[in-house]
């Protein structure tokens, strides 16, 4: 069903003001992003950033992408470090830095520091406002019930000038917006909003789990941020489901749960269920857990979890437990802006694509191929607006935000899939960065994702897959060679794949990746690929070790490459088997044409 002006009968009036207000900005994107442009620029030309390039007041496109360069992270390094720092003069925005929104802290090197100001809450509102009046229109009745959703904070630092800095999502958990939301039936949570407000992850994931089994049958939608911090989720309940069902039993809470304001809240809410907590023990007890969401939650209508990019390898997985339930991505965000939603949001996993909304940020596309090329400050690259893109294109995303940030290059690939009205459709492709280099070889994720998946076909016949996955270059030696880090879900153990199966998933990956990494191993320039099994839990230790180190539980994703030292003796220590590929993967020289 399409969001246009013409609404089913049973849209509600509220919901009809929203979707006509989708309608409205994506058919006048290119009006709406010169109104943005104009907004900003007026607004922060007083800057010290933007008076640097000598705009004179001018804010139209061709004045500022002529004299305004693109930009990355570590351009704005230091005018970030001075207002972290305490410098309150308006450095990149003329309103008043409110805080620092931190990336996940999952990748190499120090967490990126991205400014706000507060008014960029209003904006964030927004987007998650049009996002159930878009769901309603392809699942009904989502007021009759409660959403279970696995939502978290991270504590906050703070910069040496006082400035709190965390992630975006804590931000938004911890604000008035959210804290004190007005009551919408359409988005009422199992969890009270002080589970979700516990610092403690590990009690805050216990409470909120404990709630949803309370109201299991008013549970229509489950969810997460990541497809990762659900599987985590059911996790939990495999292995405490026995405490779970106590709990429930005698209406007393797990001592570990020392929280206040969480034993508080719960004290409320659970109350002696004998016939329940028989239940959980009945179906939790099983060996197998396929479609233990809807054995538990039996009116579940979909997973609300993000599946693009790099959690695309989850969804077999959640497949298992969820017995074949649709897949919601509902939405594009990051630290740095909040970008746009799926308007077919019930569509396949594989079919995601996200309406970039023009009043977010001013956005400008850098065609993919131009993108590898250095950026010169004397020749500014030429950026395609929002409104030109093509599709079938890959580009990459930069974005002009009202918080200061200027051309910046948010590092992610989107492919245009088509347009709704006058606005363009967006698939998520993969991060910017290349993952695993040897030689003149270049992989990166979405390639070592496919090989993965090509390769995984061969445990088919074993009832095994894997779940989860990373890599790493090893040039300890010569020549260096890819390890994989595999843990794999075999249903019976009695019939695991074989060394011999292992070893021809290492060749099948080889196969399946790209044409220069295949002629470096033709060369020897590259050794044989190398697959190590690890103890299943492997990235769960992972997941708690880069927890402990700051990363946030609600933005976390497991890093498809490591090398922090630490990391790769976890990893190593949990390997539980070694396989290589036997021989070098097919390549012959491409044929030449002759003039």
């Amino acid at each position: 069903m399409a969001v246009d002006s013409t609404l089913p009968s049973a849209v509600s009036d509220k919901d009809a003001k929203i979707l006509h207000f989708i309608d409205e900005m994506t058919k006048n994107v290119d009006s709406v992003q010169e109104r943005i442009l104009d907004e900003i620029l007026t607004r922060n030309a007083e800057t010290e950033y933007l008076k640097r390039f000598n705009l004179n007041g001018a804010t139209d496109r061709e004045t500022f992408k002529s004299k305004v360069p693109v930009v990355v992270y570590e351009d704005l390094q230091p005018e970030i470090q001075r207002i972290a720092n305490g410098d309150k003069s308006p450095i990149l925005s003329s309103h008043p830095i409110s805080e620092f929104l931190t990336s996940s802290g999952t990748s190499a090197g120090e967490r990126k520091l991205m400014p706000t100001i507060h008014e960029e809450l209003d904006r964030r509102q927004l987007l998650y406002s049009l996002l159930m009046p878009v769901m309603n229109l392809y699942v009904p009745g989502l007021d009759k019930g409660k959403g279970l959703y696995f939502l978290f904070i991270k504590a906050e630092t703070k910069t040496p000038g006082g400035l709190v800095a965390r992630p975006v999502l804590t931000s938004y958990y911890k604000s008035e917006h959210f804290k004190n939301r007005p009551y919408d039936p359409f988005n009422v949570y199992t969890s009270p909003n002080e589970t979700i407000l516990c610092p403690d992850s590990t009690q805050s994931m216990y409470a909120q789990m404990l709630c949803g089994l309370i109201m299991r049958k008013e549970v229509l939608r489950v969810g997460a941020i990541f497809a990762s911090g659900l599987l985590k989720a059911i996790h939990l309940l495999q292995l405490s489901w026995k405490q779970f069902a106590h709990d429930i039993e005698t209406g007393t809470l797990n001592p570990k749960i020392t929280d206040p304001s969480v034993r508080e809240c719960m004290g409320k809410i659970l109350k002696p269920d004998p016939e329940l907590a028989a239940f959980i023990t009945e179906e939790c007890s099983e060996e197998n857990w396929e479609r233990i969401i809807t054995r538990i939650w039996p009116n579940t209508k979909y997973l609300d979890v993000i599946v693009t990019g790099a959690m695309a390898q989850y969804i077999p997985t959640l497949e298992y437990y969820s017995g074949g339930l649709p897949m919601a991505c509902t939405m594009y965000a990051s630290s740095e802006c909040y970008f746009g939603l799926n308007l077919k949001p019930m569509c396949k996993p594989s079919e995601v694509s996200y309406t970039i909304m023009p009043n977010m940020a001013y956005f400008e596309f850098l065609p993919h191929e131009s993108s590898a090329l250095e950026l010169s400050r004397d020749s500014p690259p030429r950026l395609v607006d929002l409104a030109d893109v093509e599709v079938g294109k890959e580009y990459e995303l930069i974005v002009t935000t009202y918080a200061g940030l200027c051309r910046y290059r948010v590092g992610d690939i989107l492919r245009v899939t088509g347009f709704h009205n006058a606005a363009p459709q967006f698939r998520f492709i993969r991060r910017k960065n290349v993952l695993l280099s040897i030689d003149f070889d270049k992989t990166d994720e979405s390639e070592l994702q496919q090989a993965i998946e090509n390769a995984s076909v061969l445990l088919k016949e074993f009832d095994t897959r894997v779940v989860e996955y990373t890599s790493y270059a090893d040039t300890k030696q010569i020549p260096g060679h890819y390890v994989i880090y595999w843990e794999l879900f075999v249903k019976d153990a009695a019939n695991c794949p074989t060394d011999q199966v292992l070893i021809q998933c290492c060749f099948e990956m080889e196969e399946s990746l790209n044409v220069v990494y295949r002629q470096c191993r033709v060369a020897d320039s590259i050794g044989p690929l190398e697959i190590r099994v690890v103890k299943n839990g492997t990235f769960e230790e992972l997941m708690d070790y880069a927890i402990s180190r700051g990363a946030s539980i609600n933005q976390y994703k497991v890093p498809r490459c490591v090398s922090l030292t630490p990391i790769m003796e976890l990893l190593d220590s949990r390997v539980v088997s070694k396989h290589f590929s036997p021989a070098s993967p097919h390549w012959a020289p491409e044929p030449r044409h002759l003039a």
